[in-house]
């Protein structure tokens, strides 16, 4: 378990990367909020959680499977999980917060069209978005570079995982 990143991850990275792309400028992990979210945008008092869905339990998603073994400790710390979560959120919301969740399942099968949701989320409080082009114009550039990126993540992990 050494080895799973809390940060950074790929899924994360592909969405930062979209947004910003997008237009929206946000900041990491900030540790005075509660859960640390992974994405927060100031200016729309917004934060999202990019969750993986093994950690977080993602509701009939099968990625979010139960180890044979030791039942009884995966399913108490998955608990402990997703009650951390919901606890969080609640402490968020009380301090005025807008909250999204985004799966890493829909990061990693559908991120095109995550990022067009979040995208839209965001925008719904007007003062998030500052670029210059209209929405949907950024939305097709950000499209084509973000499916080149994906593509690319694809070709680096084919790679490693030949060495």
């Amino acid at each position: 378990m050494s080895k799973v990143r809390s940060r950074d991850t790929k899924p994360e990275w592909i969405l930062r990367c979209g947004l910003h792309r997008l237009g929206f400028r946000y900041r990491l992990k900030n540790s005075r909020l509660p859960g640390s979210p992974d994405l927060i945008f100031p200016k729309c008092h917004a934060v999202v959680f990019v969750h993986g869905c093994y950690w977080h339990r993602h509701p009939g998603c099968k990625d979010a499977s139960t180890p044979k073994s030791n039942v009884d400790f995966w399913e108490k710390k998955f608990s402990e999980n997703v009650e951390r979560d919901r606890r969080i959120v609640g402490q968020l919301e009380n301090l005025g917060w807008r909250i999204l969740v985004v799966w890493e399942c829909e990061l990693t099968r559908k991120a095109v069209e995550t990022i067009h949701r979040v995208a839209y989320w965001l925008s719904q409080s007007n003062v998030c978005y500052d670029g210059g082009m209209k929405q949907h114009e950024l939305l097709s550039v950000a499209e084509k570079k973000i499916r080149y990126r994906i593509s690319s993540y694809d070709d680096e992990s084919e790679l490693n995982e030949s060495e």
